[in-house]
């Protein structure tokens, strides 16, 4: 059983917070329900206190014998927003505690996860734009928002996620120590924590999900990626001993837990976010699916669809190469630079006519100049989205491939034994 604290902020999509209450409850977790003050005008304290069976506040002046507005926090091991308006995650962003929710956000260590609700334009907004930079920054998860039918006739981003989504999207942070009682605890997380691995003492910077790249405030250029792989391998790293630096493209799932986070959007984004993450770093794996190119214009408003017009036509120009860039700057700067002895590129590809998946793969491996890289096929029922995955990881010093099938964390677990074996003493350049 987890302690969850639900914060609910005043938008028509809190009635599907009770769906998402009803969620936890089933799978035997422990919930506080902590709505916003506005938001009792959509959904009222005896229901929340019917689905969650405990005391439901508004207010630090309620409850001040406990000290309300900090124990909650203390004691949470998530805090979910849902919904979270654009009023709450300023105020959050900002660093305010004017009622019980945002004190109990200051005041607690557990992950925190948003998920947004509000109209397109809200969404879009400058203001909110960088309030959820602010947040992610921080380590806070903000769900994408939904796209779709808002309230009355609009339609567009920012649309409430479905709970069921949502509950899978937090599902890896109520993963773990299952069975333990509260006593044993702390001994079990002491014990994971000093136990040594084949990574102990390193550093590993891992870029995972999809970039997007935007024609208009509406649209994007994007693709497939989930970020399971990556979020697979930094569980991975996590669990040999590793230091993980994460860095997060757009992803179906939150970051692990445990993990140095940052974000980016775009490919140019994600290229100054990983050199960042990278430098100092014992190794670097780039399974982030960047985008190869990007629209040559952005356009500032929505592009219109009329009969009266022609369709638009859209030019592309190339991404940077951020895997290759990187191993050409560490190349210009020798022992005195400070970017990773070990290198490991992922490529997704697709055999034709001319030549094999693997092919295509040993050709990349060479044109890139790092020293591993992970081969997978990839396709609409491929890879992308799925929880399996089949890859043929490859040496640039002839170290015979090495071929691993299964679950994402099977892959990982197998990439990561990879990279520990390269970096073993024995194998030092």
């Amino acid at each position: 059983m987890k302690r969850i604290v639900l914060g609910v902020s005043a938008g028509i999509a809190a009635y599907k917070a009770a769906l998402l209450l009803r969620l936890f409850k089933e799978a035997g977790h422990q919930v506080d329900v902590i709505p916003t003050a506005a938001s009792l005008e959509f959904v009222g304290i005896a229901t929340w206190e019917a689905l969650s069976g405990r005391p439901v506040r508004t207010s630090v002046f309620e409850a001040v014998d406990t000290v309300n507005h900090v124990r909650l926090g203390q004691e949470a091991d998530l805090v979910l927003i849902a919904p979270a308006t654009a009023d709450v995650m300023a105020r959050a962003a900002a660093g305010m505690a004017n009622d019980l929710l945002t004190g109990t956000l200051l005041a607690t260590g557990a992950p925190v996860v948003m998920a947004p609700a509000m109209h397109t334009e809200m969404w879009e907004h400058p203001a909110t734009v960088a309030n959820v930079a602010t947040l992610r920054s921080r380590g806070v998860h903000v769900i994408e928002p939904a796209v779709g039918r808002l309230t009355g006739k609009d339609s567009g981003a920012g649309r409430f996620p479905e709970p069921e989504d949502i509950f899978a999207a937090v599902a890896p942070y109520l993963e773990g120590a299952s069975g333990l009682s509260d006593d044993d605890a702390p001994f079990a997380t002491e014990a994971v924590a000093t136990a040594a691995g084949p990574l102990a003492g390193k550093t590993i910077a891992i870029s995972a999900g999809g970039t997007r790249e935007p024609l208009d405030p509406v649209r994007y250029l994007g693709n497939r990626s989930s970020g399971r792989q990556g979020i697979a391998l930094a569980k991975a790293a996590l669990a040999a001993g590793a230091t993980v630096r994460f860095v997060a493209a757009h992803m179906d799932l939150p970051a692990p837990a445990g993990v140095e986070l940052s974000t980016a959007s775009t490919a140019r984004q994600l290229q100054g976010a990983v050199t960042e993450a990278a430098r100092g770093a014992d190794v670097l794996v780039m399974s982030a699916a960047v985008a190869d190119f990007r629209p040559a214009e952005y356009v500032d408003s929505k592009i219109k669809k009329s009969d009266e017009h022609a369709d638009p036509v859209i030019t592309l120009v190339r991404n940077p190469d951020i895997l290759a860039t990187l191993v050409a700057d560490r190349a210009a700067e020798g022992t005195a630079g400070d970017l990773p002895p070990l290198i490991v590129g992922f490529a997704a590809e697709t055999g034709d006519a001319e030549s094999s998946v693997l092919a295509y793969g040993a050709a990349k491996l060479a044109r890139k100049g790092c020293e591993m890289l992970v081969v997978n096929e990839v396709g609409e029922n491929l890879t992308f989205g799925t929880d399996e995955n089949s890859v043929t990881i490859l040496f640039a010093d002839g170290t015979e491939a090495v071929h691993a099938s299964g679950s994402k964390d099977a892959v990982a677990e197998a990439v990561i034994a990879a990279v520990a074996r390269e970096l073993a003493p024995a194998r030092q350049r």
